[in-house]
C-alpha cells in the first residue's frame, strides 16, 4: 500500500550500526555489555521514554515465561528493558529493516540476543500462527496504521486466550489541526491518529476487553516541557539521543508533540485490552 511506503522510506535510515557505535563511543559506552538504561536517552522511541515502559509494565502481570510480540519495535528497547527486567522471550516486528538490524545491534551489546529477536514484518500480517502469544506489546505505532480495525484484529489472533495486548499511543484530540512535522509523520497524510473512544471502540469491535485505561496527556506534555528546558540549558546536544537515528532537525517534531499535548490537539492513552 502507498501509506506503507511511505512511512517505511521516513524510518528507513539505511545503515544504523557505525552512527550507533560512534555515538555509544561517545558517550563512553563502548567496550562493555550495556544495561537498558544506558540506551533509554536513545532506544525509547516515544513520548516520556523510559518512564512510559515501566509504567506500562507495571501495570502487567508478566513472568519468566511469557511470550512477548513486540509490534514496532524499533531499536528494541521496550524488548529488551521486558527482557532483562522479567527474563520473558521477546520477539520484535518492525516495517523497517534498518531498526531491525540497529536493535539486533543493540541485542548483542547488552546481551540480551537470547532473549529478544527481530524481525522485519507488517503489523497487519502479522508472520506467526494463531495463538502464539500471551503479551502483545506496542508504544507509538498506530499512529502510522490507516487500517486501525486490521491492526487490532491482528494482535488479537496472535494472542491466547486470556492474552493482553498492551498499549501506550497518541490519540487526536478536540483542537484541529495538529502541528507538523511530529515524530511519526512529516506530514498529515502520513498520520492516522484517532479519538480515545474510536480506539476504545476499534479494540471492542475486534473482541477484546478494556481492562485499564489511563489518560497520559498532561505527564506528556510536562515531559516535553521539561526535556525542552534542559535541552536549552545544555551546552552542547548529548551524545545519544533520537537524532543520531533520526537527524537533528528531529527536535521540531518532538516539540510540536509537545505543544499538541499542551493545546488539545493531541492526547496520550496507557491501555490494556485483553482476549477473553
Amino acid at each position: 500500500m502507498a501509506e506503507n511506503q511511505s512511512i517505511q522510506q521516513y524510518y528507513d535510515r539505511g545503515s544504523l550500526r557505525e552512527r550507533l557505535e560512534a555515538a555509544l563511543a561517545a558517550d563512553g559506552l563502548d567496550g562493555r555489555v550495556l544495561a537498558p538504561e544506558d540506551l533509554a536517552p536513545l532506544d525509547q522511541f516515544h513520548s516520556r521514554g523510559l518512564a512510559a515502559t515501566v509504567e506500562l509494565a507495571d501495570a502487567l502481570d508478566i513472568d519468566g515465561s511469557a511470550a512477548v510480540l513486540d509490534i514496532g519495535s524499533g531499536l528494541g528497547g521496550p524488548s529488551r528493558y521486558l527482557a532483562a527486567r522479567f527474563g520473558c522471550k521477546v520477539t520484535g516486528i518492525d516495517l523497517s529493516q534498518s531498526f531491525v538490524d540497529a536493535a539486533s545491534f543493540l541485542a548483542e551489546r547488552t546481551g540480551l540476543s537470547g532473549k529478544v529477536a527481530y524481525k522485519q514484518a507488517n503489523a497487519l500480517s502479522l508472520p506467526f500462527d494463531d495463538g502464539m502469544f500471551d503479551l502483545a506489546w506496542t508504544q507509538h505505532v498506530a499512529m502510522n496504521i490507516a487500517d486501525r480495525a486490521g491492526f487490532y484484529r491482528e494482535a488479537f489472533r496472535v494472542l491466547r486466550p486470556g492474552g493482553k495486548l498492551a498499549i501506550y499511543d497518541v490519540v487526536a484530540g478536540e483542537v484541529t489541526p495538529m502541528h507538523f512535522p511530529v515524530p511519526w509523520a512529516e506530514q498529515p497524510a502520513m498520520s492516522f491518529v484517532v479519538t480515545a473512544e474510536e480506539m476504545r471502540d476499534a479494540l471492542v469491535s475486534q473482541g477484546f476487553r478494556i481492562t485499564s485505561w489511563t489518560d497520559c496527556t498532561e505527564a506528556g506534555a510536562d515531559w516535553f516541557e521539561a526535556r525542552q528546558r534542559a535541552q536549552a540549558a545544555a551546552a552542547k546536544p548529548p551524545a545519544l539521543g533520537l537524532h543520531v537515528v533520526m537527524g537533528s532537525e528531529f527536535g521540531i517534531a518532538g516539540r510540536n508533540l509537545g505543544r499538541n499535548l499542551r493545546e488539545g490537539r493531541a492526547g496520550l492513552i496507557q491501555a490494556i485490552a485483553q482476549k477473553p
